[in-house]
């Protein structure tokens, strides 16, 4: 007997639905917001209100293109948390109403977990997926977490940012330096045509595995400051040479702590990213030559399956499923990481 799971996700800015039967990923639709461009950043109430016009569409569209019906359902499961709780609020009550209408079982989702389990959405029945125990770099927005998988709801965090995450440190660097919101990917795009060697930036010197970058986003700052007192077009004239040495800086840091961990924990030999920033160019690349010449396996997820997305949170939503952890109606959505 098949085992469908609509997945639900309303994080943050991008509304999303994605349905997956037997683990295999049968839609995945996606509703990203352009409103808060101007703003340079996601306006908490701006995202709540797009969710709850999106939502309705977004799922039915999904269910459309899976080629089910609702009464096929078995469970839906939801982003519970971290994130905008009023985005996570139009998720929740949303999956909370259907389910009810539906009677069938509602699914917690953590939505780091969502970014670690992608590796285990399924196009194909031949897609190759980790095997516990692996690493995973979990790099979005948010978070930069270095995390051992044993199983699919046991999972071990190493080190984690005690600050700004990577994320932040490439959206508020590009800033800085005049480009548009979300500035990562303009980032990765001028890092392809500059010198990645013609800035030096200040590194952190955190003990153990964590991870801080509010340091280099400052010192970021006050560099560019001091090089525009003295050449008001310093921006303009270098601006690529600038982000390939951004990026660079970023992935040395997020690189030699995933050297650490890994010479910390012999035994595992398989690595994965997860998370937004693993969409960048230079941190694909540079975990594939980590890997390669540490003769680990690198798991590397699709571009679409690395920004929030709804197929991340139904596979996490099958696993729970198939060992009936499902989740009462009065449950609440929570902000902040829970670990």
């Amino acid at each position: 007997m098949s085992n469908i799971i609509l997945g639900i996700e309303s994080s943050c800015d991008d509304t999303s639905a994605a349905v997956i039967k037997d683990g295999l990923l049968l839609s995945n639709v996606i509703a990203s917001q352009s409103v808060h461009e101007a703003y340079g950043g996601v306006v908490p109430e701006l995202a709540s209100r797009a969710h709850q016009q999106n939502i309705v569409p977004v799922v039915s569209e999904a269910i459309k293109r899976a080629g089910i019906q609702k009464s096929d359902l078995d469970a839906i499961a939801f982003t519970a948390g971290p994130g905008l709780i009023g985005s996570l609020l139009v998720g929740t009550s949303f999956a909370k109403g259907l389910a009810t209408a539906l009677d069938i079982p509602l699914v917690n989702v953590n939505h780091l977990h969502g970014h670690v389990l992608s590796h285990f959405i399924k196009e194909t029945e031949d897609t190759e997926v980790p095997e516990f125990p692996f690493m995973c770099l979990l790099i979005s927005g948010g978070n930069s977490q270095i995390i051992i998988v044993h199983e699919y709801n046991k999972m071990e965090i190493l080190g984690q940012t005690i600050d700004d995450a990577a994320g932040e440190a490439f959206d508020k660097c590009a800033k800085v330096i005049g480009l548009p919101y979300p500035g990562g990917p303009h980032i990765d795009k001028l890092a392809a045509i500059g010198d990645p060697n013609k800035f030096k930036f200040s590194k952190p010197h955190i003990p153990n595995l964590d991870y801080s970058f509010s340091g280099l986003k400052t010192s970021f700052l006050y560099t560019i400051r001091d090089a525009m007192k003295l050449n008001p077009n310093f921006i303009e004239e270098n601006k690529a040479d600038i982000a390939a040495s951004l990026q660079k800086t970023i992935i040395d840091i997020l690189i030699d702590k995933l050297g650490k961990a890994v010479a910390q924990h012999p035994e595992i030999k398989q690595v994965a990213i997860g998370g937004g920033v693993s969409a960048n160019s230079g941190v694909r690349a540079a975990i594939a030559d980590f890997c390669e010449k540490r003769n680990l396996k690198a798991f590397i997820p699709k571009r679409s399956f690395t920004t929030d997305n709804a197929a991340m949170v139904a596979i996490a939503g099958y696993f729970k499923y198939l060992d009936k952890e499902f989740c009462p109606l009065d449950i609440a959505p929570f902000a902040r990481v829970e670990v």
